[in-house]
Formats: structure tokens, sequence, C-alpha cells
């Protein structure tokens, strides 16, 4: 049986909270899941220019904490938290306070990091893809045990914890649902080892936005990325979440030029722009379509958009949530 579909939106920036609450209202109001942040540091400046990752002006932990405050059912998450740009017992400490003072909506999305320059703009070192993952691995059994009672006892490459008991402990048990984001075979396996939700995302290892992680993304390649999924989840499969970013998403009923320009800029031809997975072209009714063959194909059911689209997806929204 299909899980029913979700949908979230992903936003980076405000410029008051006023205008940050009514958008988490408005999210909320029309039937969307989550509200998520990225985890993003940088300013405007030449570092960031060589990303050419977006600004995110709002730090990620009193944003969710805020965007809880301002509503009733909305979860609230981070695609993703970058596990190394904090000291995992303080993610840890933060990650359960949000889900105990929202009563239970943290979904707690972790990333092993991949935005390279911005390592190197705030000095924390780069170390290997595999090195990453391996102490993303670390971090989310820790974060797991965190959510046990007793005393904690880790010693590892990674974590150092001893002699005492981790609070608060979260509404959710054992711990808040836990959303592994990536695009290559580690992370997608240790993903399907132990994630609650797996985000695909681009193959992200030019430590940069362009177009190589989007030509690693095809329909051909997510049906890879399924795979190295199950291949770690084994047993378990059937029970993760699986979700995408649709980052090309334009509701429009004449799509024709916005695709031509679209697989022109990637090198795609016009039906391989259409059916790639992190994009969504058309009217309501043919989005609403392709969401359906997508999640027959890839099992794909949680679907998130920018927030550009908020009022503009709402339909398909409409169509699909809970179905």
């Amino acid at each position: 049986m299909a899980r029913p579909f979700r949908f979230g939106v992903q936003s980076f920036n405000a410029e008051s909270g006023a205008e940050w609450a009514e958008r988490a209202r408005r999210v909320e109001a029309l039937g969307y899941s989550a509200l998520h942040l990225a985890d993003h540091i940088l300013g405007p400046g030449d570092a960031i220019a060589k990303t050419n990752h977006p600004v995110q002006n709002l730090a990620a932990v009193p944003a969710m904490a805020f965007a809880a405050a301002a509503t009733t059912t909305l979860k609230i998450g981070c695609r993703v938290f970058c596990i190394d740009y904090r000291l995992p017992v303080v993610l840890t400490k933060e990650a359960m306070t949000l889900d105990l003072l929202s009563d239970g909506r943290l979904e707690l999305g972790l990333g092993a990091g991949w935005l390279e320059e911005e390592y190197h703009a705030v000095g924390i070192p780069f170390d290997s893809p595999g090195r990453r993952i391996d102490r993303l691995e670390r971090v989310v059994k820790a974060i797991k045990a965190a959510g046990e009672d007793g005393a904690i006892a880790i010693d590892d490459d990674d974590i150092a914890w001893r002699d005492f008991d981790p609070l608060p402990k979260p509404v959710q048990r054992p711990h808040p649902p836990i959303m592994i984001g990536g695009g290559a075979p580690k992370v997608l396996g240790l993903a399907g080892r132990e994630a609650d939700i797996v985000s695909l995302n681009f193959n992200n290892r030019s430590g940069m936005i362009g177009p190589d992680g989007v030509k690693l993304s095809t329909a051909a390649e997510t049906d890879k990325k399924i795979g190295w999924i199950r291949d770690g989840a084994g047993d378990r499969f059937e029970e993760i979440e699986i979700e995408i970013g649709a980052y090309f998403t334009f509701v429009m009923d004449d799509a024709a030029p916005m695709v031509g320009n679209f697989a022109k800029n990637f090198g795609f031809t016009e039906d391989e722009m259409r059916e790639h997975p992190h994009a969504l072209f058309g009217s309501p009714a043919a989005i609403v379509d392709e969401l359906l063959a997508r999640r027959e194909r890839y099992g794909i059911s949680y679907v998130t958009v920018g927030d550009q689209a908020i009022d503009a997806f709402a339909p398909v929204v409409e169509a699909l949530a809970g179905k």
C-alpha cells in the first residue's frame, strides 16, 4: 500500500518576526505538513558567491522555535542540520528541547555537510566525504541514545559522553523522526539503516551547487539512489518515508518555454527535464499526475517546495495530501 502524500515548504529568509510567523501560519493553513529551513551560515560576499548557494539570513534553531510558537500542528524541521556546525551534545539538547516545546512537532534532519567554501570561510576543517559520513553515523546513534533513560556512556572517534542522563527527553519516543539527506551511495546506505525519513538530494560531491549535482539526480540516477537506500534498509525499507526537494517547481498552464530553458541550461532533452525528480512543471492537474507516477516508481510520498511556490502549489497539496 502506498504511503500517503505529505508536503513541506523550505524557506531561508525573513526580514521580521511578523513576516516569519505569518509565513508559518500560511503554510499550515494551506495544508502543508512541515516548514523547513536549511543550515547555512554565510552572508553575502565572495565566499557564498563561489558556492552558487542562496544566502540564508535565519539561524535554523531559533527560527524553528519561532515557527512552532506561531502554529499549532505544523511540523518544524531543517533540511538538514550540518553536524559539523555545532557540538553534537549541543545539537542534541537543542533538538530535544525543540521537540518538547513544540509538543512533539520536530522532524530532525541531519546531514554530513557539503558546502566546502562555507567550511573554509568560517574555519571548520572540511574532511573527506567518507570521514564526514562516518561522523554523521556516530552522531545519529548518539542522538538516538540520548532519548533513552539513564546515564549515557559513549566513547568513539567523535563522541565522548559519560556520567549524565541527557535532558530533556523528547515528546516523540524513542526520538523525533530522523531525516538523513544525501545523494551518494554511502550516505544513502546510512540513511537506509538509520533514518525514519530519507531526503533525496543532489550528489553534492563538487562542494557547491552546479550542473554536476543536477545531472547526477536524473530519473535513472534516482532509481539507483532508491536501490542504495533499499540496500541499507533491508527488511525495514517499507517503514521509511522518502522525501525529495522539488527545487524547480513552476505551476503554470503552458510550461513548455520554462521546460525548454531549463533543459538547455542543464544539457537535457525536454523529456528528461520534465521527468527530473527535482522538477515539477505544469498545471496542478499535470503535477498531480506526475507525483502519482513518481510515488509508484520511486516510493516518493513527501515533497518539499520552495517558499516562492507556497500559493501556486497549494491546489496540488489540497488534491493529494493524505491520499
